[in-house]
C-alpha cells in the first residue's frame, strides 16, 4: 500500500523541548508546549506568528482541549485552565508535587495523571476534586477513554496497563505485557481493542470485549515510543519515538507502511515526542526534542 509523505512546515520559537500538542476546534489552529513553559497557539495561515498564550515557571507536559478553553498540566503546579480566545487565565488548581503528564475528560470531569501515581477526577466548572486514586508509586504517563464501555485506561512506569470504571474509579483489570514503562495508550476508533506502547518499542493490541486479552505484539521501533495517533479516517495510525522517527501504520493489522525519518524525509533529528493528526486540514503534526513542530501531508493510496 503506497504511503506519500510531504514536510509541508517546520515552525520554531520555542526555546526547550516540546512536549504536548492540543487541537483547537477551529481550521489549521493547535497549540503546543514543553520544557520553556510557554503555551503557543499556532494557525497554519500564518504559520510564522505563533503566539504564546501563557509561560509558566516550569515544563508542561500535557494540553487538553475542554470546551473552549485549554487547559495545561504544569510540572509541579498542577492544572491552569486558558481561555485562549480571550487570552486570559481561566483558573488554576494545584492537587500534586509531581508532574503532571496526561490529561483527558469525560462529560464534566476532567483526569489527570501525575508523577506520583495518582490519578485525579476534578469537575471542570468548579476546578473541585471529586476523587484520587493512587494505584502504583510510579509515574501514571497515559490515559485513554472510552466512552462505548464506561471505561479508561492508564499506562504507568511500573510497567502495567490498569482499566478503571470512569464513574466509580474502580479498578477492573491490570494488564500485564509490557517489559517497561508504558508511555501511550489509545482505544482504536471503533473502541474494540485497545493499543499500547512505552519504552520497551513494541506495540500491544489488546481485545476489549475479551477480558483484554492481549492478541499481538509488533516490535516497532528501535527506541522508546513516545505517543500514538489515529488517521482522521480511523485506517491508520503513526507513532513518535526515541530513535527520531515516525511511522505510519494499519489498522488493525499493525502492518508497517511507511518511515518518516531525517535522511529519508528531512524529519526531526531528536527524539519526537508528540503527534496530532488534524482533521481540518488532514495535516500530521509531530513535535520533538529539536524544539520545532513539522507539518505533514500524509497520503495513504488504497
Amino acid at each position: 500500500m503506497p504511503v506519500s509523505v510531504h514536510r509541508l512546515l517546520t515552525l520554531a520559537g520555542h526555546r526547550d523541548s516540546i512536549y504536548a500538542l492540543a487541537p483547537a476546534g477551529q481550521s489549521g489552529v493547535f497549540f503546543s508546549a514543553g520544557g520553556d513553559g510557554m503555551v503557543v497557539q499556532w494557525d497554519l495561515t500564518q504559520p510564522e506568528e505563533g503566539k504564546i498564550l501563557a509561560q509558566v515557571s516550569n515544563p508542561v507536559y500535557a494540553l487538553y482541549l475542554w470546551k473552549n478553553m485549554l487547559i495545561a498540566g504544569h510540572n509541579f503546579e498542577g492544572i491552569h485552565v486558558l481561555d485562549w480566545q480571550n487570552k486570559r487565565e481561566a483558573g488554576s488548581l494545584k492537587f500534586t508535587d509531581s508532574a503532571v503528564f496526561t490529561l483527558q475528560s469525560w462529560n464534566d470531569i476532567l483526569f489527570a495523571g501525575s508523577g506520583d501515581g495518582t490519578l485525579t477526577a476534578i469537575h471542570i466548572p468548579s476546578l473541585r476534586i471529586i476523587k484520587q486514586v493512587r494505584a502504583s508509586d510510579k509515574s501514571l504517563r497515559c490515559l485513554s477513554i472510552n466512552s462505548a464501555t464506561g471505561e479508561m485506561a492508564a499506562g504507568y512506569s511500573d510497567w502495567h496497563i490498569r482499566i478503571f470504571d470512569l464513574e466509580t474509579l474502580e479498578q477492573k483489570h491490570e494488564l500485564h505485557g509490557h517489559s517497561n514503562s508504558v508511555f501511550t495508550v489509545r482505544y482504536t476508533p471503533s473502541n474494540a481493542y485497545l493499543l499500547s506502547a512505552g519504552r520497551d518499542a513494541r506495540i500491544k493490541a489488546w481485545s476489549v470485549h475479551e477480558n483484554y486479552t492481549c492478541l499481538g505484539e509488533v516490535v516497532a521501533h528501535m527506541y522508546a515510543i513516545n505517543h500514538l495517533e489515529f488517521s482522521p479516517d480511523k485506517k491508520h495510525f503513526v507513532t513518535c519515538s526515541l530513535d527520531k522517527s515516525i511511522k505510519v501504520w494499519e489498522l488493525p493489522t499493525l502492518t508497517l507502511l511507511k518511515v518518516i525519518d531525517r535522511a529519508r524525509h528531512a524529519g526531526h533529528g531528536t527524539s519526537v515526542n508528540r503527534l496530532l493528526w488534524l482533521n481540518d486540514p488532514d495535516y500530521l503534526i509531530s513535535a520533538g526534542d529539536d524544539r520545532t513542530l513539522s507539518v505533514w501531508q500524509i497520503e495513504v493510496k488504497d
